[in-house]
């Protein structure tokens, strides 16, 4: 048993899209109790992690030292002029392995899973596959 599921996000901003009702759905329409989810971007500009949700300051503090780690350069020879969003991108990653026991994924207590948005405005999708195991 398990599932593979594709979701929708409109991201009109450079932002840390909190997906962790869509990732914690995914799992419970699965009926899986204990095995892993995988949660996956197929963007460039984009990426998954995985960071604390209580407090909404530590978003904008992870946006900002992301900015000043890849500023936009006049150097850069991509013809987009979205190198910085590359390199964000790769920087966080595509993707995030959440455990899964009694049904449910095995997260901190302060943790959420975001969709992380580099390049926008865009319409976006991530994909969970939900496996047992």
């Amino acid at each position: 048993m398990g599932i593979f599921s594709k979701h929708s996000l409109a991201t009109p901003r450079e932002n840390l899209y909190d997906i962790t009702s869509q990732v914690v759905k995914s799992i419970a329409q699965s009926g899986v109790e204990s095995g892993i989810a995988i949660v996956y971007c197929p963007h460039t500009t984009a990426g998954i992690t995985i960071n604390e949700n209580a407090d909404p300051d530590v978003v904008h503090d992870l946006l900002l030292g992301l900015d000043a780690a890849f500023p936009d350069r006049r150097q850069f020879r991509h013809g987009e002029g979205n190198s910085a969003a590359h390199l964000k991108s790769s920087c966080i990653g595509a993707s995030e392995t959440i455990i899964i026991e009694n049904g449910r994924p095995v997260l901190g207590t302060w943790q959420g899973v975001y969709f992380c948005e580099f390049d926008p405005p865009r319409n976006r999708i991530f994909y969970v596959k939900v496996i047992e195991g």
